[in-house]
């Protein structure tokens, strides 16, 4: 019998379904891969993971197949990409973290989908760039994981827009149509839960590294490092119509007290980047 999880109402049934189906990847991840390795007949780590990890949707599957088959012998919890790649060995990973199905055959007859979760894959990305620039410039040595937690902030509303398309377009249009209508309210009218609830049982089921599940949870935003990925995951939301929205400034001022700038400092930086 097929699974509908369109009809999943709890958290525990989203978080068998999601711990064992096959996470979907950009097209232009695996046609990357493909061509990497014909190229290659023995693709190095770093080169493999350059590709991987400008995909929230491939990182995360690569990161609970690792969790889900760690050795006993190793006692170091691994959050980078390239790293998981040498502990699994870059052909086995290859080999068993299968680039598909491809989230453009899943939702080639919902375009408007489509477009939303690569919309939101899109800021995924700005949010890390800015995670990582604000790591580096506080020269805090665990940069890189600060930059895939901020990726990967969003990942299991990533999930929903790949599996039930219909019920995320819909929590978009109640939002539109009434701005004060609070985004935990509307998930669970339509879901019967939060995605935030959804993500703090699903991490844990996949037995996450702790310093990622730390770095993704807002309860620990008195933390550096969190309120570090917090602000950069914001700052990507509040700026992805526009440089006008009225919660930007609260942002550069935030920003600021990170960094231990100006808020016009943190705006001149901000924008520098475009």
């Amino acid at each position: 019998m097929t699974i509908q999880p369109e009809n999943f109402r709890k958290l525990t049934e989203w978080t068998q379904f999601l711990s064992e189906v096959e996470i979907p990847v950009l097209r232009k991840t695996a046609n990357d891969l493909a061509a990497l390795r014909e190229q290659e007949p023995n693709p190095s780590a770093r080169n493999v993971a350059r590709i991987i990890r400008h995909d929230p949707l491939m990182t995360v599957k690569l990161l609970r197949h690792l969790q889900q088959h760690k050795h006993k012998r190793q006692q170091q919890e691994i959050v980078q990409v390239e790293q998981a790649l040498i502990m699994l060995g870059v052909e086995n990973a290859l080999d068993q973290v299968v680039a598909e199905p491809l989230v453009q055959h899943l939702l080639q007859q919902r375009p408007a989908a489509l477009v939303n979760l690569l919309q939101r894959i899109h800021r995924a990305h700005i949010a890390s760039n800015y995670a990582l620039e604000w790591a580096i410039r506080l020269y805090d040595t665990h940069f890189e994981e600060i930059r895939i937690a901020a990726l990967l902030h969003d990942i299991t509303e990533m999930l929903l827009r790949c599996f039930v398309p219909d019920k995320m377009l819909e929590i978009d249009a109640l939002q539109r149509q009434d701005s004060t209508l609070r985004s935990a309210t509307v998930q669970k009218t339509i879901l019967g839960f939060t995605v935030y609830d959804l993500q703090a049982t699903l991490i844990e089921a996949w037995a996450l590294p702790e310093l990622l599940i730390m770095l993704m949870d807002k309860k620990h935003i008195a933390h550096p490092r969190v309120r570090n990925v917090v602000l950069a995951v914001n700052l990507a939301r509040h700026s992805a119509h526009g440089w006008d929205d009225a919660a930007l400034p609260d942002d550069y001022a935030e920003i600021g007290e990170l960094l231990r700038i100006t808020p016009n400092d943190a705006r001149t930086l901000v924008h520098a980047r475009y």
